[in-house]
């Protein structure tokens, strides 16, 4: 079934018919109808999308490059809301969403063999290939919690400023004995050094906002760190700090989802929080408040963070489509410490 075949039925020219599928305003909705009812009557769906993208020289579709397992993006609270803000802005523009890992699948290099208008790379491994292969593509990119690139939209949050206002909590609070749990794809895991990190942008920054509020009080954090993306990791990290000599009476934790594992090793441990240890999380979740005892964490507005990433690609695909310089805007959302119930003075 052709898109003659429904010319010579309805008795136009194959142009007409085509226009009925992708140029409706270029008919009357009479003959769009009758048109639309024949092929509906022979079964033709409409011109095959593969051809219709060659012939466009778009896809319809962007990518989110991601260096967690796509299973593991839809276990986590945050990633699926930030995903589903990203999905409401391209909504209009009728642009679909291919998501992509950094790993791949034989010879497919997802990054490399995906066909697609632009991509978001949204907190991909620092020595990962699939960036490269995405900016030798020279498609419109956007990154999102990545360290910022010349020429290259970017939308970050102010994480430092949080993590330091979350560490600047604790220490105000009194505590000197204290943790912090976060999780990196490279470099040791267990008890961890700083120098012996090796994390993304994120993970760095709110590393470096932790230790603006800890060094100058003169306090050298115990720092657990687990592999990214285990559903364990919280509670892992929490066990090897409580099982120190002198465990801390307070954690700072890279993310909600690792506050909540630490919180779980606590009580599994015969402790009360926030009596005997004060937990910090960061990312304010959807679920933080629902914790018990609430979560005192750092608020970044994932739903704006969504929107502006998805708008900026848009502009972006614009832009290139019109062949006009494309504006790279580094924008950088602000953070907000969230005072619940799971932080207090130590006994």
């Amino acid at each position: 079934m052709t898109l003659q075949t429904i010319a010579d039925r309805v008795g136009v020219s194959r142009m007409t018919v085509s226009n009925a599928f992708s140029r409706p305003d270029q008919l009357s909705p009479t003959l769009r109808d009758r048109i639309l009812a024949i092929a509906d009557e022979l079964g033709y769906v409409g011109p095959d999308p593969a051809a219709r993208a060659l012939a466009r020289g778009t896809t319809g579709a962007v990518g989110i490059l991601l260096t967690e397992s796509l299973s593991g993006a839809f276990a986590d609270e945050v990633a699926t809301t930030f995903l589903g803000a990203i999905a409401d802005e391209l909504a209009p523009t009728g642009l679909g969403l291919t998501l992509l890992s950094t790993d791949t699948a034989g010879s497919v290099v997802p990054a490399r063999d995906v066909a697609m208008d632009g991509a978001l790379v949204y907190s991909c491994d620092p020595e990962s290939t699939a960036v490269e292969w995405l900016l030798r593509r020279k498609m419109p990119l956007v990154f999102i919690d990545q360290v910022p690139a010349d020429g290259v939209p970017a939308v970050n949050v102010a994480d430092r400023d949080g993590a330091r206002a979350a560490a600047e909590h604790l220490v105000g609070l009194g505590h000197r004995r204290i943790g912090i749990v976060t999780a990196g794809v490279r470099g040791r895991h267990g008890v961890v050094h700083p120098d012996d990190m090796i994390d993304g942008f994120v993970g760095s920054q709110r590393l470096a906002g932790w230790l603006d509020a800890l060094t100058p009080a003169g306090i050298t954090p115990a720092i657990a760190r687990q592999p990214h993306g285990h559903p364990e990791a919280g509670y892992q990290a929490a066990r090897l700090l409580l099982a120190a000599d002198e465990p801390p009476t307070a954690i700072l934790c890279f993310s909600d989802a690792m506050a909540q594992g630490v919180i779980s090793a606590a009580v599994d441990a015969g402790l009360a929080v926030p009596e005997d240890l004060s937990v910090v999380g960061f990312d304010d979740s959807p679920g933080s408040a629902r914790l018990r005892p609430p979560l005192t964490t750092v608020r970044q507005d994932i739903h704006a963070k969504g929107h502006a990433a998805a708008a900026a690609l848009t502009q972006a695909i614009e832009a290139a489509r019109a062949d006009t310089p494309a504006p790279a805007e580094h924008l950088c959302l602000p953070t907000e410490l969230i005072v619940r119930g799971s932080t207090a003075p130590p006994r």
